[in-house]
């Protein structure tokens, strides 16, 4: 609950005037050099288009920390899989738990890639193909009228043969309150066209209805030049955010998570009479 008062938050006209600028820096983030910099190099890695899905999704459940830290340790889990993804998901038996031994990144540990993979395995066996399995999700979400996300959540886990209770704490559920920044930056790489980063494979959804990842840089950013006037990080206000940008670009808001990315971790900025929150 907001026990702050509110942050001061900028007009539609206000957000007009900004958004050249957002703009601008949204272009000069957005480049192909920005890839080996970030773990979507691991669907760029890849031609297949089951391999690109399967290592995108662990790159993005992943994205937690320092993004060298994160890249060395998805690299690491692609080798354990001999960097076929897709082929080994769909052999894995529990022969080859052990080639997850020592395997650590931040809370994730070898029972966690354990459960998920063996949900990945059946949901391909029954699906075919995973966007296949998102589509379900997306459909049966606005039938319930739910966030199809919590849909994914609970079919994703549903369908593992093995699965330890803490390992449903690495896919995000925004019923629980969480911005559900990871799976929204899978989302983004899968769903965004014409992006010289984002692949744009998967068509189950506009890219008018993605939601922006929710960082600490993007967070800090938008209450900094009030694009959001809550004080708390969770899927209320991920989802006001989003409806900000959506002013500036109905079609595809979730492009101007560069752009704040880029003000907030890569030291590009706004001028000072742009500022309205200290924060």
């Amino acid at each position: 609950m907001e026990t702050s008062p509110k942050l001061r938050k900028r007009s539609k006209r206000a957000l007009m005037e900004l958004k050249p600028l957002l703009d601008k820096i949204n272009d000069r983030v957005e480049q192909s050099d920005y890839i080996p910099y970030d773990p979507v190099q691991f669907m760029h890695a890849f031609s297949d288009k089951r391999d690109i899905e399967i290592a995108g999704f662990f790159a993005a459940t992943m994205a937690w920390g320092r993004r060298d830290i994160v890249i060395a340790k998805v690299d690491d889990l692609l080798k354990r899989m001999d960097y076929d993804p897709f082929s080994f998901v769909m052999s894995y038996n529990q022969s080859e738990f052990t080639r997850f031994q020592n395997f650590k990144h931040r809370t994730f540990k070898p029972v966690d890639i354990h459960g998920m993979i063996l949900s990945l395995q059946q949901i391909l066996t029954e699906f075919q193909d995973f966007e296949a399995f998102w589509k379900m999700c997306y459909e049966k979400g606005a039938e319930q009228n739910r966030p199809f996300i919590a849909l994914f959540h609970e079919e994703f886990f549903s369908r593992s043969s093995d699965l330890a209770e803490r390992t449903r704490k690495h896919v995000s559920n925004p019923e629980k309150g969480s911005t559900c920044k990871r799976l929204y930056m899978y989302l983004r790489w899968t769903i965004r066209k014409n992006s010289p980063v984002d692949l744009g494979i998967w068509n189950f959804m506009p890219e008018s209805e993605l939601l922006v990842p929710f960082d600490v840089h993007v967070a800090r950013q938008a209450r900094r030049y009030g694009l959001i006037s809550r004080r708390t990080n969770d899927w209320r206000t991920v989802n006001e955010l989003t409806e900000t940008l959506s002013i500036m670009n109905p079609d595809d808001p979730a492009r101007y998570d560069y752009a704040l990315f880029g003000i907030g971790a890569l030291n590009y900025d706004l001028p000072k009479r742009f500022l309205l929150n200290r924060v």
